[in-house]
């Protein structure tokens, strides 16, 4: 994984946006779906040296450090992703960047033409008042409109700066686009012992479990949307428009009704930083009727450590153990039980 910095600048050399870019390549997948993918499968089906994929930076946290093997990969030489990360994914990072930019460029120039259009006009008037007490012959008329007029050319050299500025604020370009570090990411030597085998994921069950969440999350009237591949620590935000209430749901699958499920760190860290809001929904029986079970504050529970691959397992057993939350089942088909 190559990590990029990449900043959008101005033309008065201001720094308008910076953001951190992870480039996956000649790896087994995309995406990030978490460590017990990338370390359990990573030598199962390896991409083509030179095969680049976006990744969130922030997956580098479910990974754990190792010592350098005595031989590298053909992989750790692979040519850097520079190209690339310009063609597919820097100039829509500029396009965004500049979108947001002239909305709030046009904004201000729009406040800077009304606030100095009336500033010169009530200088015109004063002008206006001193010339006519001139002819008046009125004392102290002289200096004030010496002053009226200096006023009013300052106000104009005023505005034509701020617009030359803001149309200088207008021009962006991508500068600094710097390779910040790589990180040569291995499968894990005990990639068959128990303890790491059952950190390998079922796709299919998966997704199951994230569709029958998003079905039952809409069949409780609230508004929810799948962010599971930004690495967030959680995978689906849902809002109740009507009470405001936040939950950010962290989901895993079982293909049966007993099962272990697994916490990476981050989500772990998420877990116990939001615990106000942070919910985790385990869905069972995935091979056949899929059932949502409720856990608030998940961090709370009895989580056991895996110190060979930063991990935390929970048991789960939907036909013993009660939900740890009832909720109205609406329209949604899922069963639920509840103490």
């Amino acid at each position: 994984m190559d990590f990029y910095r990449a900043r959008v600048v101005d033309g008065l050399g201001n720094t308008i946006h910076e953001r951190l870019f992870a480039v996956e390549i000649g790896t087994h997948r995309g995406g990030t779906e978490g460590a017990e993918k990338n370390i359990i499968e990573a030598q199962r089906t390896p991409r083509l040296c030179g095969e680049y994929h976006l990744v969130e930076p922030g997956i580098l946290g479910n990974f754990t450090p190792a010592a350098t093997p005595a031989s590298l990969p053909a992989v750790a030489s692979a040519p850097e992703a520079v190209e690339w990360l310009h063609q597919t994914v820097l100039s829509a990072f500029l396009d965004e960047t500049r979108k947001e930019r002239l909305a709030e460029v046009e904004r201000i120039a729009a406040h800077v033409e009304v606030s100095l259009t009336e500033l010169l006009q009530r200088a015109d008037e004063e002008i206006g008042r001193a010339s006519l007490d001139v002819e008046r012959k009125i004392q102290g008329a002289e200096g004030r409109l010496a002053v009226a007029e200096s006023r009013h050319a300052e106000l104009l050299a005023r505005r034509d700066r701020r617009r030359q500025e803001l149309e200088r604020q207008r021009g962006l370009s991508l500068q600094a686009v710097t390779r910040l570090t790589s990180v040569l990411v291995l499968p894990h030597p005990e990639r068959e012992a128990p303890e790491v085998r059952r950190l390998q994921s079922d796709p299919e069950t998966e997704a199951i479990a994230m569709q029958t969440v998003m079905d039952y999350e809409r069949a409780q009237g609230r508004q929810v949307y799948d962010v599971h591949e930004k690495n967030l620590g959680y995978d689906v935000t849902s809002l109740d428009l009507s009470s405001g209430e936040l939950r950010l749901i962290e989901v895993k699958g079982l293909g049966a009704e007993t099962g272990t499920i697994l916490l990476t760190p981050n989500e772990r860290r998420v877990a116990e930083d939001r615990r106000d809001c942070y919910w985790l929904y385990v869905v069972t029986n995935c091979g056949g009727h899929p059932r949502v079970n409720l856990y608030r504050d998940p961090a709370s529970l009895s989580w056991h450590e895996v110190r060979k691959v930063d991990h935390y397992w929970l048991s789960v057993d939907a036909a013993r153990e009660p939900m740890r939350v009832r909720e109205e089942p609406g329209s949604c088909p899922m069963e639920q039980d509840a103490d």
